[in-house]
């Protein structure tokens, strides 16, 4: 009798942990600022019921790539220079959007579950980039912009506390900032807004582990 008590005092606290998920996502990211690469994330998450869940996520992608648009910009209003306007528009670029997320699981098989998920939030671009009249010298800029995204994907469940699984997921986000290039006298020639464009696909796989 008393392991009986026990037992149901305690089976509520192990079923609530066990809603209780944390997922390590890696993949491929193409924006349309910049070329594909290599993304991770970290997504975790409470299932509301069977089969609706609740959570959080946050990812990171970096890119060290040359600003095309920005090129076409200094060659239209400063003219042509050979390849020091292509050295001024090199730029490191960090990634890391932050979203409320949600999931909804449509079960295919024992083992086998279809799923959709979506997110809302903010993404926040950490942004290097090299002084116009002195290319050598690295300035710094943060960006920040509303950002969201949908998916789908398939789910295999590996034992009671682990899944394995596959999504592709469209994200979309602008973030942008202005800065201004003085010309030789000193006088504000240009003000330039750069948009990071980072809407794009993710395609990736991961692991879910539950407690």
């Amino acid at each position: 009798m008393k392991n009986i008590i026990l037992f149901l005092l305690i089976a509520p606290l192990i079923l609530s942990a066990q809603r209780n998920t944390g997922e390590i996502k890696l993949g491929h990211f193409s924006p349309s600022a910049t070329d594909g690469g290599f993304i991770i994330g970290y997504e975790g998450g409470k299932f509301v019921d069977k089969n609706f869940k609740i959570g959080w996520s946050i990812d990171w992608f970096h890119k060290n790539y040359l600003d095309k648009t920005l090129v076409e910009k200094f060659d239209f209003y400063f003219g042509p220079s050979g390849t020091i306007n292509e050295v001024r528009a090199e730029t490191n670029l960090h990634s890391i959007p932050l979203l409320f997320t949600m999931s909804g699981y449509f079960p295919m098989s024992p083992r086998v579950s279809a799923y959709a998920t979506g997110g809302i939030g903010a993404e926040m671009l950490l942004i290097f980039y090299n002084n116009f009249d002195n290319p050598s010298n690295d300035e710094f800029e943060s960006a920040f912009d509303f950002s969201w995204r949908i998916g789908f994907g398939l789910l295999y469940e590996i034992g009671r506390r682990s899944d394995v699984f596959v999504e592709m997921t469209y994200h979309n986000s602008q973030p942008s900032w202005t800065y201004e290039v003085e010309d030789n006298y000193g006088h504000v020639a240009h003000r330039f807004e750069r948009v990071f464009d980072m809407t794009g696909v993710m395609t990736r796989f991961g692991v879910r582990f539950y407690w």
